[in-house]
């Protein structure tokens, strides 16, 4: 494991005061004080490195150092506008030993152009540097643990060529190279992943997304592995006791995109065409050996290889990577990452020990159609920097949306789109953490902190706006302009703006500067008004949900406003909005509706909140809506209200029960389930609480025991049961089902059978440790390896949780998915007395985790740190840990800011319902 890096100097991770955060735990005392000296000594061990760009170092109006000479930390911004404007024609041949265990040796050669004067830079933070040549001249090279700097005077204009040596770390977490162990046999397995930033982990390189470069690679591994790379295998020579594999030169790709993969792999192949009007090409598939028979091979290939010919015909530029294959990555830390031909997703996403139900297949989907669009926009086209990163992202999503709505119109895809997608907008978007869509980036090693659902949930989102707003036709020419006049290159949001308006014959510099680059979003009331049975006036007023951030004034936005009426005759409206107030003149005089919703289809953003009126009657009848999609946004922007503390969360967990039984909509039956469980369990508080619990167990159980209903509603009803399960007898019956091979009727596989073992624990049932062993001897899959770890994390032991905390930083062994996975279970809110005193250790830790941890890590540490807690004394105490610190890097403090809101949303409808009732005012 190389090095571990300090936190920076500005916002040191060394704890203070240690005493006064465990007060009131005194079993926690020496567990904690230990975990706190163990990250004041991973702060101690490694190099400083900032939490963002130093400015520069002249005085006003001077320049800065120039990062050719002086590069500093990370790469900067101007490192790599200037490398963009010295460097060009870059090509890498890398070859590399994966032989030795923790360590993988190397050499690279890497040709570039030089256009320009100064030293050439390159990016490395490996664990050593050895032989360097520089255009046949041997280079006493200077590393500094970041950069390898090329003297101006080894170098010549034109073509140059430096080879180095290097050796760089294979690890289970914290390494460019993911070395994984499966429980099943003990046979390693190895992958890269180096998104966004960790190419300069690998190898030398020049580590930005807009010095694209042709990568040719010769992987040495042990013998009988095979290999898997962006390229197409030329040879494997298996003479001898190390085979070698060799692959062809890539197309131009960014560093980030460099991929391969090493092990006893087992691999499916499936002829298919990928290119429209030619031949069939082997298509495959990679997988553990373990895991094949719980993989639908040729499903899976096909799937890729639909998307891959629908979305080459939709875009005009047939698949533009010469082969294709698919990896199932195990303890891959998301869901998937899009290597143009060699394309890896979780393996656990795509595997089934139960069977899955319609929401996960359509996710799976969803999921195949996003990294399969990536082809296109990320890969074949890239962002030229990662302050764009939603330009990649956000229209991979979209895109996905797309195609599963014409591929498979039965998914109901815009019903599932704002399922998936708008909540998370929403709840990220109405904080006070959040940040634009373009998300200005100084230096590469923040480049994590862009990702997020800003960019994943958001951008889509205005991209199906902004399709709307234009037209299909405009929209679809203006993206096929875009992508060739940038192929196997890089380009920005207004580039791809330009050509939609262009093609629209529209200027979108405006709406894109609203869109893109403003700070958060709208919150649209419906002002209705009625005389004689007619409508007299309705008005849509905007607000911004975070005003000292998004300035005054409205977003503009075409939306379809819902005139509903139950006995038929509904209407729908179309009226772009701009200022602060928009009255929907057409709706006049028209006869009054049993309910307005002003974002019928869900082609704008914001968060629309109902009318009185509206309100009243959607308690009562929206469980009536026939059209589903309908029926999922008007329960959404019920919740909304929930989440606004305008209706009581123990009122909402009621109706939804209610509707639930008559409910057939598996993707909107899960969501509501899910809420019903946050409402009585999280949002519900005092004397209120146990009685909604109660009937939630009930109602759940009901459902879960309907024979009528299909697979995947009953499933729902089940895990939404587990979840909410606390009282005596639903624990007893969780307990009395490990003995049974079913759950209310329901196949009780190992997933199921694990969230049993899991919920007793973290509840603390007699027998639970035993049930955990059982199934631990039980269960001797390489999954059921990680469902233990996730267990053990929900033991209510105050010692066992801060020695499992201690364990995330200082065991290199774990992979830090299965970390991810835990995390719920540790922070179990009916636990928070334990977790509490943990809070400012984690919140500490932050900028270790930055530099450390995979992209979406850090979110998923802050959501289930202060999603773990519910107390006004829990927010006061992160309130206090932000003003102790107000030189925390601006990115980190967004994330926290993100989290945080969750927590204060909980308070406030706690402290709100908890002493109104739970029934609220009459509506």
């Amino acid at each position: 494991m190389p090095p571990l890096p300090s936190c920076p100097s500005v916002t040191p991770c060394r704890p203070r005061g240690p005493a006064a955060r465990v007060d009131g735990a005194a079993r926690l005392r020496p567990v904690v004080l230990a975990l706190l000296a163990l990250l004041a000594l991973l702060a101690w061990v490694s190099p400083a490195l900032p939490a963002q760009p130093a400015p520069p170092s002249g005085a006003p109006g001077r320049p800065g150092p120039d990062p050719l000479r002086q590069p500093g930390p990370g790469v900067s911004l101007g490192l790599a506008e200037a490398r963009r404007a010295q460097v060009a024609n870059v090509r890498y041949d890398l070859q590399l030993g994966l032989t030795a265990g923790d360590t993988a040796q190397g050499t690279v050669t890497v040709r570039f152009t030089r256009r320009g004067r100064g030293p050439v830079v390159l990016d490395y933070r490996g664990l050593g540097v050895g032989e360097t040549v520089v255009n046949g001249r041997p280079l006493d090279v200077a590393w500094d643990g970041a950069h390898l700097v090329l003297p101006e005077a080894m170098l010549r204009p034109g073509e140059n060529r430096a080879t180095v040596a290097f050796r760089s770390p294979v690890a289970a977490a914290g390494a460019a190279v993911i070395r994984t162990v499966d429980a099943a046999d003990g046979r390693p397995f190895l992958y890269t992943l180096l998104v966004p930033s960790d190419a300069n982990l690998l190898f030398p390189v020049f580590d930005q997304p807009d010095l694209k470069a042709r990568v040719t690679l010769a992987l040495t591994t042990p013998p009988g592995w095979k290999a898997l790379a962006n390229g197409a295998l030329r040879r494997t020579d298996s003479a001898g006791p190390r085979w070698t594999h060799t692959f062809a030169p890539t197309a131009p790709i960014s560093s980030y995109l460099i991929a391969f993969a090493a092990g006893p792999w087992q691999v499916a192949t499936r002829p298919e065409v990928i290119r429209p009007g030619e031949a069939a090409v082997p298509v495959e598939l990679w997988m553990r050996p373990s895991r094949a028979a719980e993989v639908a091979a040729d499903s899976l290939i096909a799937l890729n290889a639909r998307a891959l010919r629908w979305l080459g015909a939709w875009f005009g530029v047939p698949y533009p990577f010469g082969k294709y294959a698919l990896l199932l990555a195990p303890a891959f830390p998301f869901g998937g990452m899009e290597h143009p031909g060699a394309v890896f997703y979780n393996e656990d996403s795509f595997t089934d020990r139960e069977p899955p139900t319609l929401p996960q297949r359509l996710g799976r989907q969803a999921t195949t159609f996003h990294e399969v669009a990536h082809q296109w926009f990320g890969d074949y086209v890239t962002m030229r920097w990662f302050d764009d990163l939603w330009l990649k992202e956000g229209f991979a999503t979209y895109m996905a949306a797309r195609m599963q709505a014409e591929v498979d119109p039965a998914s109901d895809a815009w019903k599932g789109f704002y399922l998936r997608n708008k909540p998370t907008a929403y709840a990220t978007d109405a904080t006070a953490g959040t940040t634009p869509v373009w998300q200005q980036l100084g230096n590469l090693d923040q480049a994590k902190s862009n990702y997020g659902p800003i960019v994943y949930n958001k951008a889509p989102a205005l991209l199906r706006q902004l399709e709307f707003l234009v037209g299909a036709a405009a929209f679809q020419q203006g993206v096929r302009t875009f992508l060739r006049a940038h192929a196997y290159g890089n380009a920005t949001w207004q580039a791809l703006l330009a050509q939609v308006g262009r093609a629209a014959g529209r200027d979108l510099t405006a709406w894109g500067r609203q869109w893109f680059l403003r700070h958060g979003m709208p919150v649209v009331s419906q002002r209705l008004t009625v005389r004689d049975g007619r409508i007299a006036r309705l008005v849509l007023a905007q607000r911004p949900a975070q005003p000292a951030l998004s300035g005054a004034g409205g977003w503009p936005q075409k939306l379809e406003v819902l005139l509903y009426r139950s006995a038929g005759g509904s209407e729908r409206l179309p009226v772009e909005l701009g200022g602060d107030s928009t009255e929907v003149v057409a709706a006049r005089g028209r006869p009054a509706p049993d309910f307005v919703f002003a974002n019928h289809g869900d082609y704008g953003y914001a968060l629309v909140l109902p009318d009185t009126a509206s309100v009243r009657w959607l308690e009562r009848g929206a469980a009536t809506i026939p059209d589903p999609f309908l029926r999922a946004m008007v329960w959404g922007a019920l919740w909304d209200l929930v989440r606004e503390a305008q209706l009581p969360p123990a009122r909402y967990a009621r109706m939804a029960l209610a509707a639930l039984p008559q409910e057939r909509d598996e993707q909107l039956a899960a969501v509501l389930v899910s809420r019903v469980v946050t409402a009585s369990t999280r949002y519900t508080t005092g004397a209120a609480r146990g009685g909604v619990v109660a009937e939630a167990e009930r109602g759940l159980l009901a459902g879960a025991a309907d024979s009528t209903a299909p697979y995947g509603l009953r499933k729902a009803h089940l895990d939404g049961f587990i979840a909410v399960a606390e009282g005596t007898e639903a624990l007893g019956r969780l307990d009395a089902w490990l003995d049974s091979s079913s759950a209310a009727g329901v196949a009780l596989r190992g997933p199921t059978r694990w969230a049993l073992v899991t919920r007793l624990l973290g509840r603390g049932a007699p027998g639970a440790e035993a049930r955990l062993a059982a199934e631990r001897a039980r269960d001797r899959t390489p999954d059921g390896a990680r469902q233990a770890f996730v267990a053990e994390a929900a033991r209510p032991d105050s010692a066992g949780k801060a020695a499992l905390f201690a364990r995330w930083f200082a065991d290199a062994g774990v992979n830090e998915e299965w970390v991810t996975a835990s995390l719920r279970a540790f922070h179990d809110p009916a636990r928070a007395a334990w977790t509490a005193p943990l809070v400012p250790a984690a919140l500490d830790s932050l900028p270790w985790i930055q530099r450390n941890r995979r992209i979406f890590f850090l979110g998923s540490w802050l959501g289930a740190t202060l999603g773990g807690q519910l107390s006004p004394e829990a927010l006061a105490a992160v309130d206090r840990w932000l003003a102790a610190h107000p030189a925390l890097a601006a990115d980190l403090r967004q994330k926290v800011l993100q989290a945080r809101d969750e927590l204060e949303r909980t308070v406030r409808i706690r402290g709100y319902w908890g002493t109104k009732g739970s029934a609220g005012p009459d509506r």
